[in-house]
């Protein structure tokens, strides 16, 4: 049975950092750091999830998920936020989603964006 987390403390905790660790970020300018506390962040749930199981990306055969947040549109996105692509073509072959943050179900993928689709968000957007 696949271990599911429900808070991001049980996550720090899950891989054996003292809850409320964060990468200092202060050198920064202030408009990425929310993005890159979020990336760190969504590294600490994915690696809870997958309880030591590693993507193999030598095996196209592994299926590997990753989690894809809807933005929703209001005053500093009016548009909102849309991922959507497609294409065919003889021996083609084309990804847009990362390798970093992958997960080993569905389920799990699933799970960690309806638990924590604030990480997932800061972790793509620069707020």
């Amino acid at each position: 049975m696949e271990k599911k987390f429900d808070n991001y403390e049980d996550c720090e905790k899950a891989v054996g950092l003292t809850p409320g660790t964060l990468p200092d970020v202060s050198m920064l300018p202030e408009k990425y750091r929310k993005s890159l506390i979020g990336d760190f962040q969504a590294t600490i749930v994915t690696e809870a999830h997958n309880d030591g199981w590693e993507p193999d990306f030598s095996n196209k055969n592994q299926p590997k998920y990753s989690v894809w947040p809807e933005i929703k549109a209001d005053k500093k996105r009016p548009t909102g936020f849309g991922f959507s692509s497609s294409g065919y073509a003889d021996s083609f072959t084309v990804t847009f989603v990362g390798s970093r943050h992958l997960l080993k179900s569905p389920e799990l993928a699933i799970h960690v964006l309806e638990q924590f689709p604030e990480i997932y968000q800061a972790h793509l957007l620069l707020k």
